[in-house]
């Protein structure tokens, strides 16, 4: 870089540009993304914790969002732009044959660290790759598939798309994934329309208070280039939004009284270098704190107004399933364990913060914004905005994580509502801190359980009762609380259970949904009692579990009938693994004192899909009479594969390849409502409305064609080419008449799983399919400060039908990396963990070998006998791992995270009571 009178030279990829001087002590990341267009170099922190916008300055790795543009220096600077020309580089090619892009927003830093390390090393080990990759943390994928694409990098293997009929099972390539190696997916930060306007929110610093508003107009002619001050008298419609009919609560900007730190009481727009430079130390508003609770216990016991007046005692709701009599099983049984635990705040920590752009085009307003539910945010953004839903237009970006979070509005009305009032495009980007107070976490939990044997460990009965903190607004805290009774007994046999649980609102960050909706709470419990009756028993705790495992034909606690149960299969592919394990265990322990080694086991089921509600998706496919098949696919895929997986289903049900099919995604103008992803339910649920439209559409070619079920089809450019046999005929679909979508053939096809609402005592039919299975962890535990250390977790998962095997470990090996996050380490605690360096989550070095087995025990109801798998592969990592802590110390965990001074403290007590 070469520095003149006026102008900064500078060369990027190969390319010198020319950049006004005063940019020379910006950050290198926002030149590069906001001057140059460059959005490929992705921004999680702006300080340097998270890797995301790591770049090579010389051929080394640096963040970006930490290097002055004048630090570059006579240096080149290349970027993920830069890997590639006309066709993907090797490693990117490696990373996308070994599905190393989930989300795809960690990606370009993870390319560019392991290409400083390639050209550095030709053949890296394992070690060195990770070392190398160390600073860049990944939120999805576990790394482990991460460090197999740099170790394979250069083998080609060419992978052709499967033929017709061949595409479930195969371990297609994702079919979006091209451009999160290429670093040309457009989040929610990359779209900058010109002139835009950036949108700040002004956010309570108390957890609770009351305020008012000074002179604005004053403060704001005060500030040139501020073009509007807004406030909660601005919003045109209802201001309040939530996610579950009736319990809707939340202001999109506060009206005179703040019920969480963190809460947007204003929002200030205006251009962007001005608005980006305000602090707000002199915007005016007065701020009257207020007494607040930050624990359940504590708002269980207020006695004055409560958070919301009309919650009474500030519950939100209480979920309930009863059967049997509990009591009198427990006060028969020969054997009964209990216990109490305490579960902390879990920060969802995807590395991509909450970001958008809106814009008028006519009278209608478009939002690009990331997210987990394009419709649900188009219609509580127009109820906020007073818009009919015709005049607003989701248009979602690419979503980097969301893990439950980005199901709730967060930005969009507030961008909506500033473009609306502008009339310019006015974009929105939170900045971690912002990302991590406002938006909503893991329920902390506090919760207890009695279990009841046989004298031989046969279950006999089950008290449950959990209080869940859902923090100040609804959210998903009904979804929790209705949930956990149901999977509290955990995949097994239980025929006399009670089990309760309350969503408890207090000051706290508000608690929504992360991947398992409570259950991982309940199930830390379950599972250690568990040990503790096999061990009265006298039982393995393998087996143990294997005796009590539910089968086809039996029922629930709801008393739902079941089939497609896949439990032990899981438990009996983990026999071998589990002997081999506890063996090494003994051997190491019997020579080592200072580090001891356990091992524990935990299995899980979840129910996909909303609990006993509505839970519809809708698919439309359609042939132009170009002979284009396309797929509308409104699942937002946030990193899971829906795109993918859909897709594979969607094709073998109409009968072609999967590469003749072109997706369009969840803009709400363009593609029906496939519902939210959340609660594992797109594969099911999704995928087989995609079943059910491939096979409608297959049908109606067949009788044009007057041909057998058994017939193949292809298309052959502007013609549909049926044969079976000898014999094949032809429709030509260019002259056949379009339909208001534009296509000549079209099947839309909406599925609702079939459940059943739960009566008071929560009996019904609450899903229509479950997914089930079964961790081992191996830990060592260094006896003398406490750490744990994870070498290996095999996970035994019933999936019905393996849709893509690689996408399948990928969501297996990302949910154990959380798991053992929530584990050992993971605390938000308000005001003081709002980073990523104080909270801490799992990185390349911190994550076990991962073996995963792929169980498939077809489910009915499932599309060709698939089930879902995300949310329910975290729920038995955690009690595993505190299970084998346990089992290598003595030490009981009952609180989380099992950071060392707990685990320290736990072993004391077990000292001390030798």
């Amino acid at each position: 870089m070469t520095i003149s009178s006026e102008t900064l030279d500078i060369e990027i990829n190969g390319i010198r540009h020319s950049l006004p001087k005063e940019l020379s002590g910006n950050r290198l990341s926002s030149v590069l993304r906001d001057k140059l267009g460059l959005t490929g170099t992705k921004v999680g922190c702006d300080a340097g914790d998270c890797g995301a916008c790591t770049v090579l300055v010389d051929g080394a790795s640096v963040c970006a969002c930490l290097t002055p543009v004048a630090h570059v220096g006579e240096k080149k600077v290349t970027t993920v732009e830069g890997l590639s020309d006309a066709a993907m580089s090797q490693l990117q090619a490696s990373f996308l044959r070994h599905g190393a892009a989930q989300c795809g927003i960690c990606t370009p830093g993870m390319l560019m660290a392991a290409h400083a390390l390639q050209q550095r090393i030709v053949k890296p080990t394992r070690a060195q790759v990770e070392t190398a990759l160390g600073g860049v943390l990944c939120r999805c994928t576990g790394y482990q598939k991460i460090v197999d694409a740099v170790l394979d990098t250069g083998k080609v293997e060419q992978q052709d798309q499967p033929e017709a009929g061949a595409a479930i099972g195969a371990a297609v390539e994702r079919l979006d994934g091209e451009r999160k190696v290429l670093g040309l997916d457009v989040f929610g930060a990359d779209l900058l329309p010109e002139n835009a306007l950036l949108v700040r929110a002004v956010r309570s610093p108390h957890h609770a208070a009351k305020f008012t508003f000074g002179n604005i107009d004053e403060w704001q002619s005060g500030h040139p280039g501020v073009a509007a001050v807004l406030t909660a008298v601005d919003i045109p419609g209802e201001n309040c939004f939530g996610v579950i009919p009736g319990c809707e609560d939340q202001p999109a900007l506060a009206e005179g009284h703040v019920r969480l730190r963190g809460e947007a009481v204003a929002l200030i727009v205006g251009a962007a270098d001005v608005v980006e430079a305000l602090t707000f130390v002199d915007f005016p508003v007065e701020w009257e704190p207020q007494v607040a609770v930050l624990t359940s216990s504590e708002s269980k016991e207020r006695t004055g107004d409560p958070i919301h007046m009309n919650r009474k005692g500030n519950v939100l709701i209480t979920g309930r399933v009863v059967s049997g009599d509990a009591d009198a099983a427990l006060a028969n049984a020969v054997h009964v364990a209990e216990g109490e635990f305490e579960t902390a705040y879990v920060e969802h920590a995807y590395i991509e913060p909450e970001a958008g752009v809106a814009w008028m085009e006519g009278d209608v307003l478009n939002i690009h914004a990331c997210t987990q539910a394009p419709v649900m945010d188009r219609d509580e953004t127009a109820k906020v905005l007073n818009l009919p839903k015709d005049k607003l237009r989701i248009r979602p970006a690419a979503t980097g994580g969301g893990f439950g979070s980005k199901l709730d509005v967060s930005l969009q009305p507030l961008i909506g509502l500033a473009a609306m009032v502008t009339g310019q495009p006015c974009r929105m980007v939170y900045s971690r801190a912002e990302s991590m107070c406002s938006t909503t976490k893991r329920h902390p939990a506090k919760i207890k359980a009695r279990i009841g044997t046989t004298k031989g460990g046969e279950l006999t009965g089950m008290i449950f009762t959990g209080d869940f903190n859902t923090g100040a607004y609804a959210s998903w805290g009904s979804t929790v609380a209705n949930r956990v009774p149901v999977h509290a007994s955990g995949p097994y046999r239980v025929p006399d259970f009670s089990a309760e649980a309350s969503a408890i609102h207090t000051n706290g960050p508000t608690s929504g949904a992360f991947r398992g909706f409570g259950v991982p709470q309940a199930a830390i419990l379950q599972e250690a009692l568990f040990d503790d009756l096999a061990e009265a028993c006298g039982i393995d705790r393998l087996g143990f579990r294997l005796s009590n495992a539910l089968q086809d034909g039996d029922q629930t606690t709801c008393g739902q009938t079941l089939q497609g149960v896949g439990i032990r299969e899981c438990l009996e592919a983990l026999q071998q693994p589990w002997e081999q394990a506890l063996e090494e265990a003994a051997t190491h322990n019997r020579t080592n004192t200072a580090l001891r080694r356990g091992v524990g086991v935990a299995s899980c089921w979840y129910g996909c899909g909303n609990t006993a509600l509505p839970n519809p998706s809708t698919i439309r496919i359609g042939i132009s009479g170009a002979g284009e098949i396309f797929l509308h696919q409104g699942a937002s895929d946030i990193g899971q594969g829906a795109n993918t997986v859909i897709a594979q289903i969607c094709a073998d049900a109409l009968g072609i390849a999967l590469g003749s099919i072109t997706l369009v995604g969840g803009d709400t103008a363009l593609t029906p409502d496939c519902g939210k992803t959340s609660a594992s339910r797109q594969t099911f649920v999704t995928g087989k409305a995609a079943e059910l439209a491939g096979k409608d559409l297959r049908r109606t070619i067949l009788s044009m064609s007057n041909m057998s079920p058994d017939a193949d089809i292809e298309i052959v450019g502007t013609k549909l080419v049926i044969s079976e046999g000898t014999v094949s005929r032809e429709i030509d679909l260019a002259k056949l008449p379009a339909n208001e979508f534009g296509y000549v053939l079209m099947a839309e096809e909406t599925y609702d799983p079939p459940t059943q609402a739960l009566d008071e005592s929560g009996q019904g039919i609450p899903y229509a399919v479950y997914g089930y299975g079964a961790q081992i962890a191996e830990l060592e535990v260094d006896m003398k400060l406490g750490k744990v250390r994870v070498l290996r977790v095999t996970a035994a998962h019933d999936l019905g039908r393996v849709i893509n095997p690689i996408l399948a470990e990928g969501q297996i090996e990302g949910g154990i990396a959380q798991g053992l996050g929530m584990a050992l380490m993971e605390e938000y605690v308000p005001g003081r963990t709002e980073n990523l360096h104080d909270y801490l989550i799992p990185t390349i070095g911190d994550v076990p070998e991962v073996r995963s087995i792929l169980i498939e025990k077809p489910d009915p109801e499932g599309p060709f006998g698939a089930k879902g798998l995300g949310e329910h592969v975290l729920i038995p990592t955690v009690p595993a791992i505190l299970n084998a802590i346990r089992h290598a110390s003595g030490a009981r965990i009952t609180k989380l995270p099992a950071v060392p001074h707990r685990v320290l403290a736990a072993i004391q007590k077990v000292n001390d009571n030798v």
